[in-house]
């Protein structure tokens, strides 16, 4: 039997199963989570590009971030909305792999490049002497290179454990956008290739960097406790209390939807589903708030930005 005969020319993605009648009401904060997303990452991208005083480690790796946050948001939320308004529930085969491959990318490249964040804080507090040698460049630009590199090489084998499998008709998607297990789940085959592949790729990956990120901000508060100074402390204190609420809330509804796909069956999928919204909805909004709120010289320049006298 040809393979690809076996594979559906579509998927129907079903949104919100079992909460249908609720889909106008859920468009309402993920529009307006969305824009406000998009608004927040443009205009924090614009600020560090077009501002020379802002082309430094910190701040290029926040533009890094923007410019993942608007991937991530933007390969899922359209085709959500479109669910929610019952515009258009139908994706393509070729293109819901693609939806996937970008929506998973986004993620690993950003959980990447807030690693290289944290390491980027522990050298400027625990060796500020080594920082300027450290963070060049060149060394910034790798490390964005590498964000893209390591996402594509974790992503691509999942294109092809997709496509080898055959599904048998099945195309209806319980879901508001495709993920690399939920897509597997509706094969009509022995999918533990995918399971296990999914499963090592989660802990070597995401799961690996939130390790070396806790590692990095212990390091860094045991140097802060050491400092005299009480304004010190209290001042990094808050901003990596500020930057962990930041990493929890990009972490935690993400781990929670890949180890729900393997071990939580017993989980409502619309709660599921939710959660598996906010982890692509959520950072993207808080991020450009939370690092342009504590952080007094981007807050000046977005201010200047948008309350420029004309």
């Amino acid at each position: 039997i040809n393979q690809t005969s076996l594979q559906p020319a579509s998927f129907l993605l079903l949104g919100m199963a079992g909460l249908e009648d609720l889909h106008s009401w859920f468009s309402i904060p993920f529009c307006l989570m969305y824009v406000a997303a998009l608004l927040g990452n443009f205009i924090l991208l614009f600020v560090v590009v077009t501002e020379r005083s802002l082309h430094e480690p910190m701040y290029l790796f926040l533009a890094m971030l923007a410019v993942a946050d608007l991937v991530l948001s933007s390969s899922t939320v359209p085709k959500t909305l479109s669910i929610f308004w019952s515009l258009s529930k139908e994706m393509s085969f070729h293109a819901c792999l693609t939806q996937m491959f970008f929506t998973h990318l986004s993620f690993i490249a950003e959980s990447t490049i807030l690693l290289a964040m944290a390491f980027d804080r522990y050298v400027a507090i625990c060796n500020p002497l080594r920082y300027t040698t450290v963070f060049t460049d060149s060394v910034i630009a790798k490390i964005g290179l590498g964000a893209i590199a390591r996402s594509f090489c974790v992503m691509f084998p999942t294109i092809f454990l997709l496509q080898r499998l055959p599904y048998c008709g099945h195309s209806v998607m319980p879901h508001t956008y495709c993920e690399h297990m939920g897509i597997a789940r509706l094969a009509c085959a022995d999918i533990s290739v995918n399971i296990w592949y999914g499963f090592a790729t989660t802990l070597l990956s995401p799961g690996l960097d939130i390790v070396l990120i806790g590692v990095s901000y212990v390091l860094i508060l045991r140097a802060v406790f050491r400092i005299s100074s009480k304004d010190a402390q209290l001042k990094a204190v808050g901003t990596c209390s500020s930057h962990a609420c930041v990493i929890l809330l990009f972490y935690t509804p993400a781990f929670f939807s890949f180890f729900t796909h393997r071990f939580g069956h017993n989980v409502p999928h619309h709660v599921h589903i939710l959660l598996a919204n906010l982890y692509v909805l959520l950072p993207p909004m808080l991020n450009p708030i939370v690092y342009t709120m504590k952080n007094k010289l981007i807050r000046e320049k977005v201010f200047q930005v948008l309350f420029r006298t004309r």
